[in-house]
């Protein structure tokens, strides 16, 4: 014991002393490779276009392997179920089916009312569809059938296209169930088939990445606000009540204001049994949570309230005795399929989208979550078919629209589920109670149910905990979640959507339009370089600026990005060019005014000549004499002038061009830089309007004698910018280098002016 503690110090001190020999080796660590520009990249790296697959090709290729391959892609049951690992798995996915089918009859029954239709109907919607996902769904754990969202959903479509003020008899004012029930079955199932087809046929055409402009935190208050439209639907079933139905923008509201003016109206036996029903299931849930570790499955705590509030209210009569609202004669057996009306599609088309987008964005999320707790994998194009067919099957057998349950499918997973045959066994279950035992639950209170709903939308009421979290974390998805949360709220589920989806679209642009522009400095003794106003170590380079943007230069952002260039740099790039422009204009209308003089003095000298000629004149013999003798002086002054003028010319151009059109010449400050680089590492693509920026870049520095360079451009952005033209003659690859560093070094190497000695160049 004591030789171990002895020891400890003296191994500290040989790792101490090792890190230390270390250390300048890692300083002292370099590397050297030569200034590389876009042309020499290429060349180095001998760069060829990528060879392109015609994915087409393979469409209609046949093989044995390739037909094999395609089955079981669409029908994933064949790959899995053969390799099924009975002894390991069986009994688990039977005690995990055993625990959900329970969940399955109490949420079934009170999702059905929910959606606006008799109880029955839920219960065939956790049959049909859960059989089909079991021979289609990719997804072991999750546990498919009615959803609270998805039914309310549902039930916005069926009141407001189905209300009961159509269906009100003459006599006594009351509604005609019968009637209004079949027409609402009759939407649903339209609505399901019509849902099915929109699924089924984006995952064919493999549109399942549709889903991802659906953000989490979108995603969470859409279903946080789709909680509470559940919440107040079920309100007339806790206190007895039968309020108008509202449909649009504003539903919410005026559903709250009903209810709040009809109070008077509750029924105490109704408001009791909402009560004791909701304290029993609330004190299940919380033992549930307490024993969790040593019980095997949950307490079914709903399937037992169902059943002790079904034999109270037959023995105690509380129907008749104090006008609790039931559930009513419940048929046994199954229904034959109906076939969907065409003429209704017009009418749910809409609806039918969004909910098919809401229910494969609510199953895929929690799909992946559980397929990355598990190892295995996900297929997005193959969850869509899956629920598609789920709900098209579904729909023909007067279902209403079906997605994945949140609490049933944790339930399936923390229960021992290992694959989809947890789903088949509860499947059967609940056809053992269509056939058998729907009968038995004929005397079981609405109210009931409404307890069922209200106190499973714990975990979606919970995410009002996201407003705190999002306000630490992100701001800007709280915003999208407040957003969604308040569109979805007050203008329904369906605009709601819509609002929210295109609000984050808008925001995302917003962002790219908003993005942080920086002046990059060089970290010292690296090649590294930074924002200078973030690291106070970081130095610009003398003579050379580097700019660069956070995100991608296309068409909303392109005129910010190059106002903010000039702004980073210190330079009032506009009037700089404009002042210059001025100058040179005025100095080409002074050197046009002098050239005119000088035309006007020859001119005047050649005309007076033959003037003086003509008077001194005095005989004809002088005459001819003369005039032969001044015209050979005037020919030979004239070629005088001319060769004078030319070469006189020819000097003033050589030595007076360069120095009429530099900024230095006309008295112009010049930049205290010579060279600019553009960091477009985040360049993504390019657009014909970030092709015309970057040359009006180009063009507009080269007027005030800077030098501009592009550095760190990806690969398919450089083939972008060679299909949109943008290398000419004055701008090459030569002006594009692999990194920053290289375009700086490069820059210091090749100045435009005597800002910096190329010496600094070696240092860097």
């Amino acid at each position: 014991m004591g030789l171990s503690e002895a020891s400890e110090p003296r191994d500290t001190q040989v790792l101490l002393a090792s890190r230390e020999t270390m250390e300048p080796k890692r300083r002292d660590y370099h590397v050297e490779r030569p200034l590389l520009n876009q042309e020499q990249l290429e060349e180095l790296g001998r760069w060829g276009p990528a060879p392109g697959a015609l994915q087409w090709r393979t469409w209609f290729q046949c093989s044995r392997a390739r037909a094999r391959a395609l089955l079981f892609r669409h029908l994933p049951v064949l790959a899995w179920l053969p390799q099924y690992p009975v002894r390991d798995w069986l009994l688990g996915d039977l005690l995990s089916g055993l625990s959900v089918a329970i969940m399955q009859l109490p949420q079934g029954l009170a999702y059905a009312l929910l959606a606006g239709l008799p109880p029955v109907f839920g219960l065939y919607c956790s049959f049909y569809p859960v059989f089909v996902y079991f021979l289609f769904g990719t997804s072991r754990h999750i546990s498919v059938g009615t959803f609270a969202v998805m039914s309310v959903m549902v039930g916005t479509v069926t009141e407001s296209l189905a209300p009961d003020d159509a269906f009100l008899q003459a006599p006594n004012s009351t509604v005609n169930e019968t009637a209004r029930d079949a027409e609402r079955v009759q939407l649903a199932s339209t609505l399901s088939v019509l849902v099915g087809l929109f699924q089924v046929g984006l995952g064919l055409v493999h549109f399942g990445f549709v889903v991802t402009y659906l953000s989490e935190p979108l995603v969470r208050g859409y279903t946080t606000a789709a909680s509470l439209h559940v919440f107040v639907s079920q309100l007339k079933y806790v206190f007895g009540l039968r309020p108008r139905s509202f449909s649009g923008p504003l539903a919410l509201v005026y559903t709250v204001l009903e209810v709040c003016g009809m109070l008077s109206k509750s029924l105490p036996g109704t408001v009791v049994t909402a009560v004791v029903s909701g304290v029993v299931l609330v004190v299940v849930k919380l033992l549930n949570d307490k024993l969790r570790r040593h019980l095997p499955m949950p307490l079914p705590g709903e399937l037992l309230t169902l059943i002790g509030a079904t034999g109270i209210s037959y023995g105690v009569g509380l129907n008749h005795r104090f006008g609790v609202d039931v559930v009513g004669k419940i048929p046994t057996g199954l229904v034959p399929p109906l076939a969907p009306s065409p003429q209704l599609f017009t009418k749910l088309v809409g609806n039918a989208f969004a909910i098919a987008v809401v229910g494969f964005a609510i199953a895929i999320s929690l799909g992946k979550i559980f397929a990355l707790r598990h190892g295995y994998r996900v297929d997005s194009n193959q969850e869509l078919v899956a629920l598609g067919l789920c709900n098209l099957v579904g729909g023909t057998f007067q279902c209403f629209p079906v997605c994945c349950s949140m609490s049933r499918s944790l339930v399936q997973e923390s229960t021992g589920g290992n694959t989809q045959v947890a789903g088949a066994v509860s499947s059967l279950f609940i056809l053992v109670i269509i056939l058998k035992l729907g009968e038995f639950f004929q005397d079981l209170p609405k109210a009931v149910l409404a307890a069922v709903v209200i106190v499973n939308l714990k975990g979606m009421l919970m995410q009002f905990k996201d407003i705190h979290s999002l306000w630490v974390a992100n701001r800007m998805d709280l915003l999208i979640w407040l957003v969604t949360f308040v569109a979805t709220t007050l203008l329904n589920l369906d605009l709601g959507l819509a609002v929210a989806v295109a609000f984050s679209l808008l925001l995302v642009v917003v962002r790219t339009q908003r993005p942080h522009y920086s002046v990059l400095g060089q970290v010292p003794d690296t090649d590294v370089y930074r924002d200078v106003a973030e690291y106070s170590e970081a130095r610009e380079v003398p003579g050379v600026k580097v700019f660069r943007s956070s995100t991608t230069m296309y068409f909303a952002n392109a005129e910010l990005y190059s106002d903010t260039l000039k702004q980073k740099c210190g330079v009032d790039v506009d009037r700089l060019i404009s002042k210059k422009k001025k100058l040179l204009k005025k100095q080409e209308l002074k050197l046009k005014r002098l050239q005119k003089e000088q035309l006007q003095t020859k001119a005047a000298a050649s005309r007076g000549t033959s003037i003086s000629i003509d008077v001194n004149a005095s005989d004809g013999h002088v005459k001819s004499n003369s005039l032969e003798g001044s015209k050979a002086k005037q020919g030979s002054t004239e070629n005088e002038l001319q060769d004078t003028a030319a070469a006189s010319g020819q000097d003033d151009a050589d030595a007076k061009a360069p120095d009429r059109s530099t900024l230095e010449a006309l008295g112009l400050p010049p930049p205290d830089f010579h060279s600019l680089v553009l960091d477009l590492s985040s360049l993504s693509f390019v657009d014909t309007v970030c092709l015309k920026s970057l040359k009006n870049i180009f063009r507009d520095f080269r007027e005030i004698e800077v030098e501009v360079y592009m550095a760190a451009c990806h690969t398919p952005v450089v083939a972008q910018l060679e299909a949109g033209h943008f290398f000419d003659a004055s701008i090459t690859k030569q002006h594009l280098f692999a990194s920053v560093h290289d375009a700086v070094v490069f820059a210091l190497q090749h100045p435009r002016s005597n800002h910096v000695s190329p010496v600094l160049a070696t240092k860097l």
